[in-house]
């Protein structure tokens, strides 16, 4: 599947503003990939449909996670962490997008998880760090990955842990276990 056909798709799926978001990413995952090694046209599907399921009904997405199986755990934490996984699962049985890369870069873009792949490293920060966003931190974790790969990774889990524990969220498991891991763990 080519670039215009992936945006073609996923444009109806997607409100304006977050499509604008998604070429932000889609760009912004390319140049990390070709910077860091990654591959770039997986890079680029994946940034595409990160977003996929960001607007499917969110009880549709519960019965989603419940029937397939999914870490039932994500249910009790913030419906924001559901659109990865679903939207996995569905651009895999929708799109037809077999390749478990694009699909797990994907799937782990808002949660993260322990031992991230390359890919799914380049698209976690490309979804945070694109040049749409604005926000106290962003730009720092910009400069970071202009050399430094890992740094600007555990810099903008850092800032998201931040922020979930100043409004007294709950911050998923997983993204604890993935910062720590990133720390104890150093650089690749």
């Amino acid at each position: 599947m080519n670039r215009d056909q992936a945006l073609e798709i996923v444009k109806e799926q997607l409100t304006d503003h977050r499509y604008k978001h998604t070429i932000g990413v889609m760009e912004t995952a390319i140049w990390l990939a070709e910077r860091y090694g990654a591959d770039p046209k997986k890079a680029e599907l994946a940034a595409i449909f990160h977003d996929y399921a960001k607007f499917h009904p969110k009880e549709q997405m519960k019965q989603r996670i419940i029937e397939e199986k999914m870490p039932s755990d994500l249910l009790e934490y913030s419906s924001e962490l559901w659109h990865a996984p679903v939207g996995a699962y569905f651009v895999e049985k929708l799109i037809g997008i077999q390749d478990e890369d694009i699909l797990n870069a994907i799937k782990y873009h808002t949660s993260g998880r322990v031992g991230m792949t390359l890919l799914e490293k380049v698209v976690y920060l490309a979804d945070y760090m694109e040049p749409g966003r604005h926000f106290p931190g962003v730009d720092e974790v910009r400069e970071l990955a202009e050399s430094d790969l890992h740094s600007a990774l555990v810099k903008s889990v850092q800032n998201s842990i931040i922020f979930l524990l100043k409004k007294s969220q709950p911050v998923y498991p997983v993204t604890f276990d993935m910062y720590n891991d990133l720390v104890m763990n150093g650089k690749d």
